[in-house]
């Protein structure tokens, strides 16, 4: 391989790398059936063999004798590409003089566009286009094809098993109504939200868990992730070691918020173990965006494009790594009928929600919104064409809509903040009975402390005062506001009331009453009780945040409390199924271990709701485990939704009723909006 190189070095500004033309492709097709494989590769000039590959000292070469052949196991990395391993794990890749060498670990270099035309196949470089074969003796660019034949020894693809096994229940009953349970609030895409560099990791990435799940620079000890995540949700800011894959030592937890929590193999063990619908939030926000030192483009409608194309991807990922275009069990839904219709093949439809505060760059600035009718209609048909079932007119900052329901405490400072950044004004409130946008009102203290963590006010601010006791937004729904929410229901969109002030709230149920629409919802505990009866009244879905089943420590409810409590409403009656709002990657703790889990642990292995039986999880050398880890990543959601019929005690039989009609009682609400 030495006098290969030199060789190279001599002759390749004379005759251009030798990089042959590529054959002709009329006949050639994507591979798409080469995931998991373990194969030898011989390489043919036309129908001379050149001899079966084999590996050299730093690359690869050419043996006539197929005993001496490398044998490589193929990993999908996208339809029709795939990464190649060799015996010792190693990926070849095109170097930069042309031949293929031996790499370290994945790289866009190492990543190969596969076609075939049924018994030969080429291999073409996805960065530089070039094809693999023949290059001075030893493999590089040429024009080779490669026959493809069965081996054994190949390396292990690096990756993560379910832990789930057996025959699971139909997705759907003898009447076409949906069985299983629904995650209506999860932030899947959140690998491209703000700017794509707050969060570390990814639900998925060509190259596997080991690039999707690796640990991040920015957000070891002292980095700016960790002091950003050490202000959101009180971590330790100097972290033991920012691992990632294989070890898992830092994350993930259930409160590191800022990191991976839904790798794609989490989300498989999910619906093997019972859940039938996923609505993904494309989440989106300006100001966070643009406190991060890197980022692309903080717009909040170019991030929620950048999510819409990460999601397809993902789809077209998981089909990849399941033999091929509509295999995978990820499946995209636009319509109610798409939902069911994947409901009956045994797979989880995925629904495309918005969360974002300025949608449509409908923000205000002093009370002047900063976009128009027009606007709305032309944002409106975009969120269609990418098959957007529903959206929140208002979230965190008050906008060109209406006003926001208040965070607490600390947090709350700091969205606070964010509302003046945004707006040029802080929030607007005053003493109100009943419903109300703040329980604890926030005080100067909360500023205090968030001013000693760091967090910088512009110049000459004065601190906003608030009445003490229960306060609420102003702010109600402006005539911009009407009439977004008058052209969702045309087009029997999903209005999302969660993040809404009382007086906003208020304002958009009395439109759906009065037009009898039952496409209204509250889907992670961001509505209060009053709310959430009207809503129940109009035909509309709840979910509740997906808090532990009984006291963690972590000062929240818990999700049998809240469900109870909407059971005792005026209109609980109306419950014909329950939802679940994770929330999962939305800057939001998910549940930590129930206190009592050491007295009434849930015992593994365990059967899931669809009767599948699910042994723990493991990533890499870490096993999780609900009882010590609560839901640290999303696959401990199939341990979660069986501790939590568990412990509802004689209520366990109608929550699990409820639960399973869930994914059907949603898209029974998405239908009679459209109808």
């Amino acid at each position: 391989m030495a006098r290969k190189l030199v060789a190279g070095v001599l002759v390749l500004g004379l005759v251009g790398g030798l990089s042959a033309p590529a054959q002709g492709a009329a006949s050639w097709t994507p591979a798409n059936d080469l995931e998991g494989a373990c194969v030898t590769l011989q390489a043919f000039n036309g129908s001379n063999s050149l001899g079966y590959v084999w590996k050299d000292s730093v690359g690869y070469g050419f043996k006539s004798s197929v005993s001496s052949a490398e044998p490589f196991r193929l990993e999908a990395t996208q339809l029709g590409r795939y990464v190649l391993r060799d015996q010792d794990g190693a990926p070849p890749y095109q170097s930069v003089l042309n031949w293929v060498w031996a790499g370290a670990e994945y790289g866009v270099r190492a990543d190969w566009t596969v076609t075939t035309d049924g018994s030969t196949h080429k291999f073409v470089n996805t960065s530089t286009g070039q094809q693999m074969g023949q290059y001075l003796g030893g493999l590089g660019t040429g024009g080779s094809t490669f026959k493809l034949a069965p081996a054994s020894g190949c390396a292990a693809i690096p990756d993560i098993a379910t832990g789930v096994s057996g025959t699971p229940a139909p997705g759907v009953d003898a009447n076409g109504k949906l069985v299983g349970w629904i995650d209506a609030h999860a932030h899947v895409t959140a690998g491209e939200a703000f700017g794509g560099a707050l969060h570390c990791g990814d639900a998925y990435a060509p190259g596997g868990v080991s690039v999707a799940l690796k640990g991040c620079a920015s957000h070891g000890t002292l980095g700016w992730g960790a002091l950003l995540e050490a202000i959101l949700s009180g971590t330790d800011p100097i972290n033991s070691a920012e691992d990632g894959w294989p070890t898992f030592g830092d994350w993930p937890q259930y409160d590191t918020l800022l990191h991976e929590a839904s790798y794609f193999r989490s989300l498989e063990r999910a619906w093997m173990s019972g859940q039938r619908v996923l609505n993904v939030l494309l989440v989106a926000n300006r100001v966070i965006c643009e406190l991060t030192p890197e980022h692309t483009s903080c717009n909040e409608m170019d991030q929620i494009r950048a999510q819409a194309t990460y999601l397809k991807k993902m789809q077209d990922y998981v089909d990849a790594r399941s033999g091929g275009p509509g295999r995978g069990f990820f499946r995209l839904a636009k319509t109610p009928a798409e939902v069911r219709s994947i409901a009956a093949q045994g797979k989880l439809a995925v629904t495309i929600g918005v969360e974002n505060s300025e949608i449509f760059n409908c923000r205000e600035i002093n009370n002047v919104a900063q976009c128009t009718k027009a606007d709305i209609d032309a944002g409106l048909n975009e969120l269609e064409s990418i098959g957007v079932s529903g959206l929140y007119p208002v979230h965190k900052f008050d906008n060109a809509f209406g006003g926001t329901r208040f965070d607490e405490g600390v947090t709350g400072a700091a969205i606070n903040v964010g509302n003046l950044l945004s707006t040029g004004r802080w929030w607007q409130a005053t003493s109100c009975t009943g419903p109300s946008d703040n329980e604890q009102p926030l005080v100067s203290d909360d500023f205090a402390k968030l001013l000693q963590l760091g967090v910088g006010l512009p110049a000459g601010t004065i601190l906003p005062v608030y009445p003490s006791g229960k306060i609420c937004n102003t702010r109600g729904l402006t005539e911009l506001g009407t009439y977004l929410i008058q052209k969702m229901m045309d087009r029997g969109m999903i209005i999302h009331l969660d993040h809404m002030g009382v007086k906003t709230a208020s304002a958009v149920l009395d439109l759906a009453q009065q037009a009898n629409y039952p496409g209204v919802a509250s889907v992670h505990t961001w509505s209060d009780p009053a709310l959430v009866n009207r809503i129940l009244g109009l035909g509309g879905f709840v979910a509740s945040y997906a808090f532990s089943a009984s006291d963690d420590g972590q000062d929240t409810g818990t999700f049998l409390d809240e469900w109870r409590t909407h059971r005792a409403l005026a209109n609980g009656s109306k419950i014909t199924g329950y939802g679940v709002g994770t929330d999962v990657n939305g800057l939001g703790p998910q549940a930590a271990p129930r206190l009592n889990a050491g007295s009434s642990p849930l015992t593994y292995p365990f059967t899931a709701t669809n009767g599948t039986t699910v042994n723990k999880q493991v990533y890499g050398s870490r096993t999780f485990n609900l009882n010590t880890d609560g839901v640290a990543q999303y696959g401990l959601y199939a341990d979660w939704i069986v501790d939590l019929i568990n412990q509802a005690g004689s209520d366990g039989p109608l929550l699990k009723k409820q639960l399973l009609s869930g994914a059907e009682a949603y898209t029974v609400m998405w239908e009679r909006s459209r109808a």
